[in-house]
């Protein structure tokens, strides 16, 4: 719905996405246009912004990345990334791998259908059922080849996990040939002002309420330093006035003074 409402609200769009428009049908593009004030609150515009900026950072890492030779991508925890709907390195030869938990999978694929959406033949679907079976042996099984350059995207996710499970999913990125990734992260609490520590911990307390706790922040040096650790050479870790700079032309503030996230792309 946020991406939704940056086609909408949102002029010129950081983010073109006419897929989000489609898949959230008719009614939830009317509910956007109906009631704006809705999505375009402080909080909700710097959040909404920082989504976008985030998708942004990671298609144009893999842009980059199909320059140099990648012809793979695996969207990490998919949800209803649209990005297999819209892809623009078909025609040279990009296949799509959407992982994500299977029950989720098959919401987006009933959505997809009931919205019209037609699956590209460059698109595999891989259901990963965490507690029993492994990244690594879905994805080779889905056709994935670790032996050939590959692009990953990792959106919206890492603070949910356990710091272990988010070290062994990069690790496993790490050892795939020529590899990179764009993920977020949430810096910790302690780093912020009073205010955003106020701020951090009410939606914390919403989120686990709702059963999706945070579980893991990073700060950057240790970040860094990790992931050399396992392989990754070339980092570029963006920060909200960074975002701002570079998407916004500075004039989103908020995006920096609100989001606690970070968004690092790490190459091998």
């Amino acid at each position: 719905m946020r991406r939704a409402a940056h086609q909408i609200l949102d002029l010129p769009v950081v983010l073109d996405d006419p897929i989000a428009l489609r898949i959230v049908g008719p009614r939830g593009a009317d509910a956007i246009r109906a009631d704006p004030r809705r999505y375009d609150s402080r909080f909700g515009r710097a959040l909404r912004l920082f989504l976008v900026a985030r998708s942004r950072c990671a298609e144009d890492a893999l842009a980059a990345a199909v320059q140099a030779g990648a012809c793979q991508y695996v969207v990490l925890g998919a949800g209803l990334d649209t990005f297999a709907y819209r892809n623009p390195h078909a025609g040279a030869g990009l296949r799509v791998f959407e992982v994500d938990f299977p029950a989720t999978q098959a919401w987006k694929r009933d959505l997809l259908s009931r919205t019209r959406i037609a699956l590209p033949e460059s698109l595999t679907f891989v259901p990963v059922d965490f507690e029993t079976q492994t990244l690594a042996g879905e994805l080779s099984a889905a056709g994935f080849r670790a032996n050939q350059p590959a692009f990953f995207s990792w959106l919206g996710v890492s603070m949910y996990l356990t710091r272990e499970a988010v070290m062994t999913t990069l690790g496993f990125v790490a050892g795939c040939e020529r590899a990179a990734i764009t993920f977020d992260y949430m810096l910790p609490p302690n780093r912020l002002s009073w205010i955003g520590r106020f701020f951090f911990f009410l939606l914390a307390r919403r989120l686990a309420a709702a059963g999706e706790p945070w579980r893991t922040w990073f700060e950057p040096d240790d970040l860094r330093q990790a992931l050399a650790a396992m392989g990754f050479a070339k980092f570029e870790d963006l920060d909200g006035p960074a975002l701002n700079a570079r998407y916004f032309g500075g004039r989103e503030t908020q995006l920096g003074g609100v989001s606690i996230g970070r968004v690092m792309t790490a190459r091998t």
